[in-house]
């Protein structure tokens, strides 16, 4: 499946009041692997940001006052999203936005081309997942990264696509992770690398009985053990002791 975890950056927080999109960041994942596509610009609005939102993402009028109109960007745009699933934190804010964009444009071209953007791709809402797992309880990206002990350290101002990695991240914490890397040669590439748009993995060869167990120490069990039990805490739940391997002795 491919993903599109996105944000943006804005004038305002209303487009009906005539607010614009200034900044667009996404990441691209496919089969739950990050795959190095990205997607980034800054777009000029073509009017004034207000103080308060400057105050959030630090873009000034002077910084997007030489880049490119949305009507320039559109179309790379629509190509790099179109059919997949996007994953975005608070999404009726964003899609909002960038609908807005879309029926601007299809009005100014005459025709309705692009948009709107849940007709073409499937929306997955990270902050209504959060709400589900964790009600009651906090559910900005910043409260989520500290929840599930996610480094956002280098996250000072909101930008766009730093904004969309960190999400990249909390999402697939929230949801168990990266999913099992495929050892077997028909996954795809030569010489049993699998290419599923991710991390190559080539596939080990070994002859029997070169094997080596380990057994872990003591101390690394009880290291183990902790570590599970910060995980339920912090998700509520753990896959471990689905398994048998994390239930506390």
């Amino acid at each position: 499946m491919r993903q599109i975890i996105l944000d943006t950056e804005t004038t305002g927080i209303d487009p009906r009041e005539g607010h614009r999109l200034i900044e667009i960041g996404a990441v691209e994942m496919v089969n739950r692997r990050l795959t190095g596509n990205t997607y980034h610009q800054f777009i000029n609005p073509e009017r004034e940001i207000e103080a308060e939102a400057v105050g959030v993402h630090g873009i000034t009028d002077e910084r997007v006052a030489g880049e490119p109109l949305f009507a320039a960007i559109a179309d790379e745009f629509w190509a790099f999203i179109e059919g997949a699933e996007l994953v975005i934190h608070n999404a009726p804010f964003d899609v909002g936005f960038i609908d807005h964009e879309f029926d601007r444009l299809n009005r100014s071209r005459g025709a309705k081309s692009l948009g709107p953007v849940a007709s073409h791709c499937r929306i997955l809402d990270t902050l209504v997942m959060a709400r589900d797992k964790h009600p009651g309880q906090r559910n900005s990206l910043d409260a989520l990264c500290k929840r599930y002990e996610i480094d956002n350290g280098h996250r000072v101002l909101h930008g766009a696509l730093l904004d969309a990695e960190i999400l990249a991240d909390v999402y697939l914490a929230m949801t168990g992770g990266q999913t099992a890397l495929s050892l077997d040669a028909s996954a795809g590439g030569e010489n049993g690398v699998a290419g599923s748009g991710g991390m190559a993995i080539r596939r080990l060869v070994l002859e029997p009985g070169c094997l080596t167990v380990l057994v872990p120490s003591e101390q690394e069990l009880i290291d183990h053990r902790a570590k599970l039990s910060r995980i339920r805490e912090a998700a509520g739940e753990c896959h471990w002791d689905r398994m048998g391997e994390g239930v506390p002795h």
